[in-house]
């Protein structure tokens, strides 16, 4: 396998992520993560690949959401 098949291979693996709490009185920045991450409200889901990226900014709001 070529480094390129095994990254196209990386990229089909996804995570499910639920916001279960509330931005409210969050900084900017986390406000804008969450929003990058296709959550805006409390119960919303969004379905996100995993690659460092997308996984760091998990970690950063691991405080709001849960992986599911």
């Amino acid at each position: 396998m070529s480094g390129a098949e095994i990254n196209r291979e990386k990229s089909k693996v996804k995570i499910v992520v639920r916001q279960v709490r509330s931005v409210a009185g969050r900084t900017k920045a986390v406000v804008r993560t969450m929003h990058a991450l296709g959550l805006r409200r409390i119960g919303d889901r969004a379905s996100i690949p995993v690659n460092p990226a997308t996984s760091g900014m998990v970690r950063r709001v691991e405080q709001l959401v849960r992986v599911e």
